[in-house]
Formats: C-alpha cells, sequence, structure tokens
C-alpha cells in the first residue's frame, strides 16, 4: 500500500492582496499526477486545507475539483482533518455527499473530521477494499482546540494551562492507541494524523502567526504511543522529522511557500511505502516544483538594482514576488518611487520595499521596523522599552501579557 501524505494547502490564501489561486491550482494538479505516477492507494491531508474559516468561493472549488478528479485515480481512500485555519463545520458541510460517494460504485471512500466531537470513537477509520478486506487502520486526530482537551479552570496560571493542555492532547492520543490496539493482529498499518505544534519542530526563518495551542510546544515525539506505525504531521510548514530515530513521525510542510520566511524550504508531498503493516523502505520526499518565485533582497540602493535586474523572466502571470531591502545611512525620500519606477519594465514584481539604517531625522533616531517581521510578544516588548528604560520587571510583565493573549484566545473560542 502507498500513502501520500500533505497539509497546510492554506486555499483562499491573500499574500499583501494578493490571491494564491494560481500556485494552489499548479501545486494541486502537481498532487494529482504525482498519485497517477506513483499509483497512490490511500490521501492523508492534515489540516489546514484553508486559509481562513469562511474561504472564498475559488477556493472551495479548487478543495472540490480536486476531490472530484481524485475519483479516476488510483487513490481508493482519502482521510481530512481540520486544522486551526479551518472551520469544522464547513469542512464536515458535504459529509453526508461524500459518504454517498462512498457507498456508490465509485471506487474511493472519502472520510472528514473537522473536530474532537467528544467521541474518540469516531476518528478511528479503518480503511477497506471493496472485497471488505481492511487495509489500514487511521486514527484521524484533527486540531484539538483547548476546550476540546482541558476544562476551564479558574485563577489557573500560564505554565499550568500549557501543562494540562499538553496532558490533554497526549491523554487523546494514548486513548486512540487503544482504539487501534485489536487491529495489531491483522497486520495492516496503523496510522495517526495530528495537526500541532510538536517539540523538535522548527518554524519557517519568519514568524508563524499566532495561534492557540500554537503558541507553544504541546507534544514530544516519543510521546506518540509506539502503536502507530506512521505519524501524519501538519500545522509547521517546513517539511521534516521531529527525531531521527523516529523518523515515522513526519509534517510534510505546506505546498507552496506561504510568505518570504519560507523561501529557502523545498516543498514537499511524504509519500509511504508500506508492506505486511510495516513501512518499507526509505520514506520518499516528493519535491513541488516552485510555481512562483519569491525573493527578498538586500544591499545599497545600487546593489538591490542590480539584482533586480538579474531576476530570470518568467510568464507574466508567475512574475517573481520580491521584498527589497535597502540599507543606506541617508534618508531616500522618494525611494518607493524610484525603485518601483527602475523594475517598471522588468519580470517582477515588488510587494514590499524597506529600508534599514543608522540615520537623523528631525533630532531623533529612525529605523524603520515592519510589523510583519515581528511577533506579537516582540512588538509589546518594543513598545514597553520605547516608554523609557526596560523595567528590571520585563520578563513579568512579558509573562503576564502571554497569560493575557491566551486568555484571548480562550474567549475567541468560546464566541465571546
Amino acid at each position: 500500500m502507498k500513502l501520500l501524505h500533505t497539509a497546510d494547502w492554506h486555499l483562499g490564501q491573500k499574500f499583501l492582496y494578493n490571491d494564491r489561486a494560481r500556485e494552489h491550482e499548479q501545486a494541486l494538479n502537481w498532487i494529482l499526477n504525482q498519485i497517477e505516477k506513483e499509483e497512490v492507494d490511500v490521501l492523508i491531508i492534515a489540516g489546514d486545507v484553508f486559509d481562513v474559516a469562511n474561504p472564498p468561493n475559488f477556493a472551495r472549488k479548487q478543495y472540490y475539483r480536486f476531490l472530484g478528479r481524485l475519483i479516476h485515480t488510483s487513490c481508493r481512500h482519502v482521510v481530512i482533518v481540520g486544522g486551526n485555519h479551518d472551520s469544522p463545520s464547513m469542512l464536515e458541510a458535504t459529509e453526508d455527499l461524500l459518504a454517498i460517494m462512498s457507498e456508490s460504485e465509485m471506487d474511493i471512500t472519502i472520510h472528514v473530521r473537522g473536530a474532537f466531537t467528544g467521541n474518540y470513537e469516531d476518528e478511528l477509520i479503518p480503511l477497506y477494499n471493496k472485497e471488505k478486506k481492511l487495509e489500514a487502520v487511521i486514527a484521524a486526530v484533527p486540531f484539538l482546540r483547548d476546550q476540546d482537551i482541558r476544562g476551564s479552570v479558574a485563577g489557573q496560571s500560564f505554565e499550568d494551562r500549557q501543562q494540562s493542555i499538553r496532558d490533554g492532547i497526549t491523554n487523546h492520543y494514548l486513548k486512540m492507541a487503544e482504539l487501534v490496539a485489536p487491529f495489531q493482529k491483522d497486520k495492516v498499518p496503523l496510522i495517526a494524523t495530528g495537526h500541532l505544534f510538536a517539540t523538535g519542530g522548527t518554524r519557517a526563518a519568519g514568524r508563524l502567526n499566532r495561534i492557540h495551542i500554537g503558541l507553544f510546544d504541546t507534544i514530544e515525539a516519543e510521546q506518540f504511543p509506539a502503536i502507530f506505525d506512521y505519524v501524519a504531521l501538519g500545522h509547521l510548514h517546513r517539511p521534516q522529522m521531529l527525531d531521527s530515530q523516529l523518523p515515522h513521525i513526519r509534517y510534510s510542510g505546506s505546498i507552496i511557500p506561504l510568505d518570504f520566511s519560507e523561501i529557502k524550504d523545498q516543498k514537499v508531498v511524504n509519500l509511504v511505502h508500506f508492506e505486511n503493516g510495516k513501512i518499507k523502505g526509505e520514506i520518499e520526499l516528493l519535491p513541488i516544483p516552485v510555481f512562483r518565485k519569491l525573493i527578498r533582497l538586500e544591499g545599497d540602493l545600487e546593489s538591490v538594482q542590480k539584482k533586480l535586474e538579474a531576476i530570470p523572466a518568467e510568464e507574466k502571470e508567475d512574475y517573481a514576488w520580491v521584498d527589497v531591502l535597502v540599507k543606506t545611512e541617508q534618508i531616500i525620500p522618494d525611494l518607493d518611487r524610484q525603485l518601483r519606477s527602475f523594475s517598471k519594465e522588468l519580470p517582477l514584481e515588488l510587494l514590499k520595499i524597506r529600508t534599514q539604517g543608522n540615520y537623523k531625522a528631525l533630532d531623533e533616531q529612525i529605523l524603520e521596523v515592519d510589523l510583519d517581521d515581528l511577533s506579537v510578544e516582540e512588538v509589546f516588548k518594543r513598545k514597553c522599552e520605547s516608554l523609557g528604560e526596560a523595567p528590571k520587571e520585563m520578563k513579568d510583565l512579558q509573562k503576564t501579557f502571554k497569560e493575557l493573549l491566551s486568555w484571548i484566545d480562550e474567549k475567541e473560542e468560546e464566541g465571546q
């Protein structure tokens, strides 16, 4: 049996007011081609199918069209779990239709688990072929929200809340391990999914948007029960193992670079070949082509202009998107106009123009800072420091600020 593991599609994403529909369509077409080429039997999408809870219509069409085209491939089973960006109800809205498709004469079953229902057995998915022979068992664990795994406890400290969430997630996987244990005798792959930030995982070079449980590590690699032959993770956009001693626990990463911090990452999907219920050989990382280049340039104005001229030509629809940082010791009042005029006929689109330097203006030090490059906590720290000498109790202030963020998250989850 061959399994293809992918995650973090973020269909419908807007990047600095630019949509990614064309890149996503190209990436989905490529995945379909790989499923055909490699004769994949099972597809797992480990969360964040969409970028927002209420995705635009074109993103929904891309998703449904992809599922429809799967019917004509070798793929016999699809398991989709919700991520923190997904709306569980939106993902599960087509569950009845997908069930009808699965019960028809079509050689495919599609299973969606948008959120934890409170019943662990709902996440247990045995996969059978048309002859009713068991092929694999999936513990389809979606993104676990705070209220799914931890009761609200008044007066709980940030550290206590952090630990209770970790314990809740660990216990969730232990319960799923108990449910899959009876299938060990069948010698079929036992597979778990997850959408979380596990210890040992690394983000892309830039900041990761602040997200509920994603504020901190939640589970260590060795805490995933050993009964699982493969653990398909989503949430971190960089493909990676958590531990070289546990190569079966992996993030597949996002399918396109979602911002400039991801431009050095090679995007992949994970291809896993099972034989007699166990992984056969090495897990293959199938590299996804770059459909639109995201380029970061920095230097003085002259060197930046030379680098812009060196960007290779592409089809106009696939022009590179460029982020420029000009290092200068003097203020350049018309820098934006200069660079946009200079690059007008070049095969690229300038998305961001920033400056960096030590110079005086109006008797004050000016250093342009792009908020997109700072975490929420860093903005808070800089604001405190801007009011004067950094207070001795800065660590306490930062701790209190994190607790406030966690409280805000709880209220958002409760719909308040």
